[in-house]
C-alpha cells in the first residue's frame, strides 16, 4: 500500500503523463501525495546569450502555475496534497526529495529514446533507480504517430 507519494513534473509531455497516472494511483490509494516541479538549471556556458534572467523567470512562473494547479486538482478529489518546486538537475532534486519526504513511491516520466541517443548519454538517467530509497513508477508516454 502507498501512503506517500511523490509525482514528477519536468515541464514535458512526459512529465505530465507521469501526473496523470500518478494522480489516479494517489486517488486509488487515498495517499499524501507531493507534486515536485523541477525547473532544470544549466550550467553558464551552455546558456546561450539569448536566454536571459526574463526567460529564466518565465519558467519558474509557468512551472508554479502548474504545480499549484496540480494541487488544487487533487485537494479538490479529498487528497492531502502539497506542491515542492526545486531548481537543478531533476535526478538529484528527485532523490533529495524522496531522502526529505520518505515517500513509498515515485511517479517520474520516461521518454523513449533512439539507441544512438542512449549511446551518447550520459548515462546519468540510469542511476535514479540505485539512488531511492522506495518504489518507482514509470509513466511511459505513446510515441507521436508520424
Amino acid at each position: 500500500m502507498f501512503r506517500k507519494i511523490i509525482l514528477c513534473y519536468d515541464g514535458s509531455a512526459e512529465g505530465r503523463n507521469a501526473l496523470r497516472e500518478g494522480a489516479d494511483v494517489a486517488l486509488c490509494m487515498q495517499a499524501e501525495t507531493h507534486l515536485l516541479a523541477i525547473i532544470r538549471t544549466a550550467a553558464a556556458p551552455t546558456v546561450p546569450e539569448a536566454y536571459g534572467e526574463a526567460w529564466f523567470s518565465h519558467q519558474e512562473s509557468a512551472a508554479a502555475s502548474i504545480l499549484n494547479e496540480g494541487v488544487d486538482w487533487l485537494r479538490e478529489r479529498g487528497l492531502q496534497a502539497h506542491g515542492r518546486l526545486a531548481f537543478g538537475n531533476a535526478i538529484d532534486e528527485i532523490v533529495r526529495a524522496a531522502h526529505s519526504l520518505q515517500p513509498d513511491l515515485i511517479v517520474v516520466g520516461h521518454r523513449q529514446r533512439s539507441r544512438l541517443a542512449r549511446w551518447w548519454s550520459d548515462g546519468e538517467d540510469a542511476t535514479l533507480l540505485d539512488r531511492l530509497p522506495c518504489s518507482v513508477l514509470v509513466a511511459v508516454g505513446k510515441p507521436d504517430p508520424q
